[in-house]
């Protein structure tokens, strides 16, 4: 926090106490002195040296303190409550000044320190208006025109020195020094504040330079990071690209590889039995056929639009029960579907790594396990998708991930899932798949 901000104020309130005491000191002399000359029947004597005495000492005292009592409330209203309307502030120091009018004249302009104080709120409060200097002006103004040398040589008034005289001489000097103290101390004081005022102002002209220099350095550093940000999205467009080729072609390793798994497969059976089941033999090249045409077309809608053709058409476990019947039918392996999941029904990424995880598992264990049992097991548990594809084949003790498992991982990393692959009893692949779940079917 500036401490120039903290002094300010400090300083308006201990010349408004300044003032307070000032007011109080001169009327209250005025009020003790009168009384004092009353009750030694000296009046006729002070009447004769004095050229004017105050109207009722004791109503000018009492009126001053309610003025002074004024001037304070309205000075703590703007600095406490801070009056949002400029009006309204605006008013308030236009009824200082007035209040401040007023009791320079009920005391005769005897003194007129009070108008400092005034001036030092109406400075304060204009500091930034256009008008800072013509207030400036007409306090400077204000102030010479309510000197009492000034203003006594066309007005009778009455003098405080008169009143200071009624007391000998050691009594007049301790009242005098005091007098005196208070008005160059209210003089000073208004000083020190125009000089924080002045400082305040530098600091804040000097706070706007600075300012200006970190919006110059900020401004440049913007044009770097706007250079950077051109050259990321430069960056981020080839990214993209790889990404999406490497996408096409985990989809095209997928659907070439469970294809002509099965193909593969079917074949065989066929070489099997085409010597003693010919009839057998042929239903089985028919049912190698329809896989061979479905291979074909998913591959060209794996190029166009990279979704298995079966998510197309049916929903996730109706496509994987299709493929899973499909694989039953071209090989002699027997693959058992356990989806205790009710109404599957994700995003269409998440559809897609799922039924691409457990196709490729199943091409794995049919071609390199040479399974003759695979187990596929989908359940839930709170926001995700455990997913288990366990086979009976040979497995592997030394695991190498080749192209489809890192394939596999790479799909349930995009996804923000966990797999684990293990080959010491058949081969398990075992993932979990956070799923954004969305309206599930009827």
């Amino acid at each position: 926090m500036n401490i120039k901000r903290i002094e300010i104020p400090l300083v308006k309130y201990l010349m408004l106490f300044l003032n307070w005491g000032m007011v109080l000191a001169v009327t209250g002399l005025i009020l003790v002195t009168t009384n004092n000359i009353r009750d030694s029947y000296i009046a006729r004597d002070f009447l004769d040296r004095a050229e004017a005495v105050p109207w009722k000492p004791g109503a000018i005292f009492g009126i001053c303190v309610v003025l002074m009592g004024i001037l304070t409330l309205s000075f703590v209203l703007r600095e406490i409550i801070q009056f949002k309307d400029s009006r309204a502030e605006a008013g308030s120091l236009a009824l200082d000044f007035a209040v401040s009018i007023g009791i320079v004249c009920l005391l005769n302009f005897n003194y007129n320190g009070i108008l400092l104080w005034v001036f030092a709120n109406v400075i304060f409060h204009t500091k930034n208006s256009s008008g800072q200097f013509l207030f400036m002006l007409l306090a400077v103004l204000s102030f010479v025109g309510t000197d009492y040398g000034l203003v006594s040589i066309n007005y009778p008034l009455y003098s405080i020195q008169d009143y200071i005289s009624y007391y000998n001489a050691g009594q007049q000097s301790y009242i005098l020094g005091i007098y005196n103290l208070l008005t160059s101390l209210n003089m000073v004081i208004f000083i020190i504040f125009c000089v924080l005022v002045i400082q305040e102002q530098r600091g804040t002209i000097q706070e706007v330079n600075e300012l200006y220099g970190k919006l110059s350095v900020a401004n440049e550093e913007l044009q770097q990071a706007n250079i950077q940000l051109q050259k990321y999205a430069v960056m981020k467009e080839k990214m993209g690209q790889t990404k999406e080729r490497n996408r096409l072609a985990r989809e095209i390793h997928d659907t070439l590889g469970h294809t002509l798994t099965g193909i593969s497969a079917g074949i065989d059976a066929c070489l099997a039995t085409i010597d003693i089941a010919p009839d057998k033999t042929k239903s089985q090249l028919e049912v190698i056929s329809g896989v061979t045409r479905e291979g074909i077309q998913e591959i060209r809608r794996s190029v166009n639009r990279l979704r298995p053709d079966a998510l197309e058409r049916l929903s996730l476990e109706y496509a994987i029960q299709k493929m899973v019947e499909d694989t039953n039918a071209l090989t002699n392996t027997q693959i058992f579907f356990d989806c205790q999941v009710q109404s599957l029904h994700f995003c269409e990424d998440e559809e897609n790594a799922i039924y691409r995880v457990i196709q490729e598992s199943v091409t794995n264990a049919i071609r390199h396990g040479q399974a003759s049992r695979i187990d596929i097991q989908m359940k839930r548990r709170d926001g995700d998708i455990l997913l288990t594809i366990q086979d009976n084949g040979k497995g592997c003790e030394k695991m190498n991930p080749g192209f489809g498992l890192e394939h596999i991982r790479e799909r349930i990393a995009l996804l923000n899932g966990t797999v684990v692959f293990d080959g010491t009893h058949g081969f398990l692949v075992d993932a979990i798949i956070p799923i954004r779940w969305g309206e599930e079917y009827d």
